[in-house]
Order: structure tokens, then sequence, then C-alpha cells
């Protein structure tokens, strides 16, 4: 998604593809308050863009049009709150702050997404569909997609692609693994990090039904991210786990 820019020192370049050797300076506190107050202003924001359009009623039934809006506004805020963060209480180098680095090996992680949305998220739901058959069914685990899907026609299908497939799984990793996970792990680099995180990343979703497979997927890119010190796999994975999903219902 993101390269190192050309012009840098070959120092910096090195350093940028292993972000991991040079653990992101944020401070936790920092990081933490990015993350909540541009989560806060972001829902204030939104809530705001919803009511000028004269969507205050059910989520679901919002124009995919109006949905972009919202969800541009709730991005920029994200993306403007680490920016900020990176400049006070980093180096003022997002790229290398939050490990913002795609390399080739990194498509791999396309696969793995869609292994995840096939097989992973099945064997998670598949003990929760026999003990809770009326809770967790699969029209349920899918009624999010196709309400989305059963929205778009048109151009509007193209931009619901662009939404799900290219703008959340690149935000949503840059906000959830880049800011809060990467500088939580700078201190604590333990695997309980990587759970907090997926937990987190999960429950803010709001929509219970999914937290199962939400947190299992969580797990996946956390720990991919983890282990290679960068976005760029679990952004990938990301990527390949939402178009999946998406596609499974068009």
């Amino acid at each position: 998604m993101i390269n190192h820019p050309t012009g840098r020192s070959t120092h910096r370049v090195r350093s940028a593809i292993r972000p991991s050797a040079s653990p992101s300076p944020i401070d936790v506190r920092t990081a933490i308050l990015t993350f909540v107050g541009a989560w806060v202003v972001a829902q204030l924001l939104t809530s705001i863009v919803l009511t000028i359009f004269g969507e205050t009623g059910d989520p679901s039934s919002i124009p995919i049009g109006v949905l972009a809006v919202a969800l541009a506004v709730t991005w920029s805020v994200y993306v403007a709150s680490m920016w900020f963060a990176s400049d006070r209480s980093g180096t003022a180098d997002p790229i290398a702050d939050f490990g913002i680095v795609v390399v080739p090996l990194d498509l791999l992680g396309l696969g793995i997404g869609v292994l995840a949305q096939l097989v992973v998220v099945r064997l998670v739901y598949l003990p929760l569909e026999n003990w809770w058959p009326d809770t967790f069914t699969n029209d349920d685990l899918q009624r999010n997609a196709e309400d989305l899907v059963d929205r778009a026609g048109g151009i509007t299908t193209l931009l619901l692609v662009a939404i799900v497939v290219i703008g959340a799984p690149v935000v949503e990793e840059l906000f959830y693994r880049g800011l809060l996970q990467r500088s939580l792990l700078a201190r604590i680099n333990d695997s309980v990090v990587v759970v907090g995180v997926a937990a987190v990343f999960a429950l803010i979703h709001f929509r219970p039904v999914e937290y199962p497979g939400l947190f299992a997927f969580g797990l996946i890119v956390g720990a991919a991210a983890k282990l290679t010190g960068r976005l760029g796999p679990s952004i990938m994975i990301h990527v390949g786990f939402n178009a999946t999903g998406l596609f499974l219902v068009l």
C-alpha cells in the first residue's frame, strides 16, 4: 500500500523495512489517548453527518453514498490523529512510527485472509451454532454484508467494494495495529497485547453475533503485525478477508 519515499538514506529505508528493530517511540499514554479521543470525535462527527443527511434511523438503511461520506469523516479523524501523535510524540515520520511498509512477500497475506474467512471463521462458529442455534445462524452472520449489498447498485457497488476491500482494511490496520498495538508492544512485547487489541477491535464493531469471528480474525492480523513488525501483512490479510466476505454475498 505505502512504500518508503524515495530520496531517504539507505539506513532509513532498511530501518523502515524492519521497523521491529526500532520500536515505535510513541508512548503508551499518547497512543491510548489518541485512540480513544479519535474514536469519540469520529463518532460525534459521523452522527452530525448522518443528521445532516437525515439518516438518524436504522443504520442498516443508510444509503451507500451517505455511508461513504460518514466513513470518510471517521477515517480522516483517525489518520489525522495518528499524524498528530507521530508529530508530537514520535519521530514525525508515520512510516517509521507505525510500521507502514509493504513488500511483495506480503501479497501472500491475501490468501491467508481468504482462508481466515472461509475456514477459520467457519471453525469458530461450528460449536457456537450447535450450542446456541437460535443466536449463531448463517443468516445472522451474513446479514450485515447482505444489507450492504442490497443497498448498492451500479456505481455504488464499486463504491462499496472500495470501502470494504480497500478503505476499511488500510485504515483499521493503521488505527488498531499501527497506533494501538504497535505502541503497546514496544513497551510490553507480549501476546496479551495482541489478544487485548483483537478484543477491542471486535467489540468496537458493535455486532455481537460477529464478535467471535472478529476476535479470531483480530488475533490473526495482530499476530502478523507482531511477528513482522510491519503493517503490510496485516493489511493484505484484511483485504483478502473482507473481499471474500463481500463477494460471497454479491
